[in-house]
């Protein structure tokens, strides 16, 4: 018999070379709301992108990547 499960969807980026994962606050978000969610309380992730969906040890893992760059 199959049994259908959902899997847990998990946020991270990195910042200051260290890895931070962030909960899923709504189901019903788009990743691009989580992510407007979040910039306001990380600022780094107004510029980010999104890249994922990757399924992997059963979650659904979206990363944020930020677009750092030099000033001049």
């Amino acid at each position: 018999m199959l049994v259908a499960t959902q899997l847990q969807r998990v946020f991270s980026f990195k910042d200051k070379g260290q890895d931070i994962e962030l909960a899923d606050p709504s189901g019903a978000f788009s990743p691009e709301a989580v992510l407007n969610f979040y910039a306001q309380t990380y600022p780094i992730l107004t510029t980010a992108t999104i890249q994922g969906p990757e399924i992997n040890n059963d979650q659904v893992q979206y990363k944020f990547i930020t677009q750092l760059g030099t000033k001049g």
